[in-house]
């Protein structure tokens, strides 16, 4: 503590303010006609069907056509390659193993007042095309459209399988791998391209649509109808290139089972008043962190600035190692009660200070002991929330996921997929805002007060809510 100076607390307060200032407004910057987002504000955050409105339709195998799981999974492919082709970057798509389904639900994008929804769903419900073509040249249209323009080598037809596993590389080490297995049609024509091609440097392209998928280079004639695919593959994206190839020969045709659009004015009505509710409420508590607590009570709330603008960072995508989340009603629910977490740790040191103060200790270890013995009650408060939030993103979220994995495969197994969104955006914005408030709440608030306690006019014992001298 004797290494935090006066000067500390300034230099905190104006990280805050920056970072929150960076956090709503954002920074862009144009050259010509293109815009650039180097930080992500709050209007760039990618609100949730129940707030913003948008699509969920429901597709299945057409004419009782009885898909198996990996035929699913070569579906949803599809639809994601598809979703990101349109620009539809914020959705929620899994596939329901029990009910051969898969769910779609997009909500609209930032800015939008007029959509489609129907032509949109049209097109994700088409069959996507699958090529293989010599060469990854393509051209690319006024409007930015890109056509493949290499001789086709194959079509999904020509595909019998595809598939993915560990073999060894050439120096004994195991790698992960894509491997085709051809139809006859297609034997004879990728026997001459890759006879034609090997050694040559020119790869054969893998396209979805007018998207390449993958570009692989060819090392030697395959003639046998067996060809393996090597790249920087880990188990993942070794899994989603042969979903993605199998999906371009599905022996079904996908339908829309149920479709419906979300009106955004019932959402946006609730985000206001939920808003406005969120401001009110926080006026009063930082009034009354400050009458109660004094110094620790103004440092409490500049914490709870910092950890409201840190988890809206979160949320935005602002941190560079991980993505942004879409914000759903219930998601800002877990922000708030995540503040409500924030604001019990401060009260919990705040009382703790109080405590040490009039039990005869110097300011300076009271402050200490009190953030000492606080800590425990912090953590054990707030670990039962982390799990809660870790549960819901695992129950709630794609199956893909990482807790979904865990926890589908054990607890939840015996119920189908869900969605990713509304409840997941709880789960997410509720751990952020634990995690933030340790950060702010906790290590940043005791940096500051311990700053403030080094002024001589602010070392009065009344000050930080104990007796006076």
């Amino acid at each position: 503590m004797k290494k935090i100076h006066k000067s500390t607390f300034f230099i905190v307060v104006a990280f805050i303010a920056l970072f929150a200032v960076s956090t709503v407004t954002g920074f862009d910057y144009f050259y010509g006609d293109n815009k650039t987002t180097v930080v992500k504000g709050i209007n760039d955050i990618r609100l949730g069907i129940d707030i913003q409105g948008g699509v969920d339709v429901t597709f299945a195998p057409a004419d009782g056509f009885d898909a198996t799981d990996e035929q699913l999974d070569a579906a949803t492919e599809t639809i994601k390659t598809r979703l990101g082709t349109l620009g539809i970057n914020d959705n929620e798509l899994y596939s329901d193993y029990k009910s051969d389904r898969i769910i779609v639900r997009f909500p609209w994008q930032a800015g939008e007042s007029e959509y489609d929804a129907e032509a949109a769903v049209k097109e994700l419900g088409e069959m996507a095309e699958l090529t293989f073509r010599r060469g990854s040249d393509y051209e690319t249209d006024e409007e930015g459209n890109i056509t493949p323009t290499g001789k086709l080598v194959l079509s999904g037809a020509d595909i019998a399988s595809a598939d993915y596993m560990q073999q060894p590389d050439s120096y004994g080490n195991l790698e992960w791998v894509v491997t085709l297995s051809l139809n006859d049609s297609g034997k004879q024509a990728f026997a001459e391209a890759t006879a034609e091609l090997a050694g040559t440097g020119t790869p054969i392209s893998i396209w979805m649509d007018n998207t390449m998928i993958s570009s692989p280079s060819v090392n030697n004639a395959i003639t046998d109808g067996n060809a393996v695919i090597t790249g920087n593959f880990d188990n993942e994206s070794s899994k989603k290139l042969a979903d993605q190839i199998n999906s371009g020969a599905l022996p079904f045709k996908m339908e829309t089972t149920s479709f419906k659009t979300i009106s955004s004015t019932m959402g946006e009505g609730s985000l206001d008043a939920i808003v406005l509710a969120a401001c009110i409420a926080f006026v009063f508590i930082a009034i009354y962190m400050i009458v109660l607590y004094k110094v620790p009570g103004v440092v409490a709330v500049i914490g709870i600035i910092g950890q409201i603008a840190a988890t809206l960072a979160a949320v935005t995508g602002w941190f560079g190692f991980m993505p942004g989340s879409t914000l759903t009603i219930p998601g800002i629910a877990g922000i708030i009660l995540a503040v409500g977490m924030g604001v019990d740790a401060n009260i919990i040191t705040g009382e703790r200070i109080k405590e040490e103060i009039n039990s005869g200790k110097s300011l300076e270890v009271a402050i200490r002991v009190a953030y000492k013995r606080a800590f425990s009650a912090i953590l054990d408060g707030n670990i039962t929330n982390v799990l809660i939030a870790l549960i819901l993103m695992g129950a709630f979220g794609v199956p893909t996921s990482f807790f979904s994995k865990i926890l589908n495969s054990t607890i939840f197994c015996m119920f189908g997929a869900t969605t990713e969104g509304v409840v997941y955006s709880f789960g997410f914005t509720l751990l952020v805002g634990v995690v933030c408030n340790f950060i702010f709440g906790v290590f940043a608030s005791r940096i500051m007060v311990t700053s403030l306690s080094r002024f001589k006019g602010l070392q009065n014992r009344k000050l930080y809510g104990g007796n006076a001298k």
